[in-house]
């Protein structure tokens, strides 16, 4: 790995950090409601755009500054697994089993959505 590929996805991990924390933190601002609408937000969108930058099968430092660095940083798998804890522990065992499926199978969904949008395009 060199230099130009850790700073690549360094520096796309600060941008998808940083638009996670402000997206996230606006929609949460907006609902109110146990669900935590703004991680799945900031999940499910960056699991349909790493599909289409993968489905575009683009050079590999677009690779790693946008799939590895922004959409590493955009989405959240600790969060989510932090929001599923608070709701098991606050008891509300129907958003979890909501949250938790609808975040598997949107995400994997959305993935493969974004993996075909470039080739329905073109």
């Amino acid at each position: 790995m060199t230099m130009l590929f850790l700073l690549l996805a360094g520096a796309g991990g600060f941008i998808g950090a940083v638009l996670r924390y402000t997206i996230s933190g606006w929609i949460n601002k907006k609902t109110a409601s146990s669900f935590p609408w703004g991680t799945f937000t900031v999940n499910m969108t960056g699991s349909f755009l790493l599909g289409t930058i993968s489905g575009l099968d683009v050079a590999e430092a677009w690779m790693t500054l946008i799939g590895t660095g922004i959409m590493g940083g955009l989405t959240t798998f600790s969060t989510f697994k932090l929001e599923g804890l608070h709701l098991h522990k606050n008891k509300e065992k129907k958003t979890l089993a909501v949250y938790t499926i609808m975040s598997y199978t949107v995400g994997i969904t959305l993935y493969i959505t974004g993996y075909a949008f470039p080739m329905l395009l073109s």
